[in-house]
């Protein structure tokens, strides 16, 4: 399918490895114009030349933590008329709520929801001046099935999805759309590392890990960034100006509800 953003620019924040990866290649592989983020200047050099080399797509480096202000102002320079805004960024570690003092409360916050809100503040009145944009936030299923652990991570996501609610109400008729995808249990880095965190706490195995988890999920398997990227390249696409304000959820049913 032609999804129609051919020569259309897309922001990809954390883009360099895993989910943002995914959205990327896809992105890329629709005929946009990247602009990729990553905090790990050679593994983004290296994803942006794998990105060219596979789909001949322009890809326009810019490194640092997003959340960072700076870095923020770096990629806005580099792309200040985006089309497409992918937010993603790293979430705070699995820890007992018990152990966050408000330092580390703040960080989370600002990660995971504050940081959007910016990118979105500094992107969505040009979108809605050209008469299109597309805006996916990269979330969690945690934000709606709880996973002990993850309650600051949870909590900001869930107050970013809750806050762009509205908003995105007072832009649909703009052709500029805001939804989110909501991953459960994928095959990136950060579940691997998590695996392997419990396999050493239980005195385990990470395969033994792995099989307990998978167990769970309808699919029997961990989801891929490849197919987390199709999702939100179609998000991003001419054909979705209908879809705003929703939530995604992509686990392979592992999430029970009915709605």
């Amino acid at each position: 399918m032609d999804l129609g953003i051919a020569g259309r620019s897309a922001i990809v924040c954390a883009g360099s490895r895993g989910l943002g990866r995914g959205c990327a290649v896809h992105l890329a592989d629709a005929g946009c114009t990247l602009y990729l983020n990553g905090r790990n200047a050679e593994v983004t050099q290296r994803t942006a030349e794998e990105i060219r080399q596979r789909s001949g797509a322009k890809v326009v480096v810019v490194t640092g933590d997003i959340s960072d202000r700076e870095t923020q102002r770096a990629l806005l320079a580099a792309c200040p008329e985006p089309d497409i805004l992918i937010n993603n960024n790293g979430g705070p570690p699995s820890r007992d709520f018990r152990e966050l003092d408000r330092e580390k409360i703040l960080e989370g916050v600002v990660q995971n929801m504050v940081t959007p809100i910016e990118l979105i503040q500094q992107s969505l009145d040009g979108m809605v001046a050209r008469g299109f944009g597309r805006i996916v936030n990269i979330t969690s299923s945690s934000v709606y099935s709880a996973i002990p652990g993850l309650d600051l991570s949870s909590g900001a996501r869930a107050g970013l999805t809750s806050f762009l609610a509205g908003i995105a109400r007072t832009v649909a008729k703009d052709n500029v759309t805001i939804n989110q995808i909501l991953p459960g249990k994928m095959d990136t880095d950060r579940i691997r590392d998590n695996l392997d965190a419990t396999a050493r706490r239980r005195g385990s195995s990470v395969a033994a890990e792995l099989a307990k988890a998978v167990s769970a999920i309808p699919a029997g398997r961990l989801g891929t960034a490849s197919e987390f990227g199709a999702l939100c390249a179609f998000l991003c696409s001419a054909h979705a100006g209908y879809l705003t304000g929703q939530n995604f959820l992509i686990d392979g049913g592992l999430n029970p509800n009915a709605f």
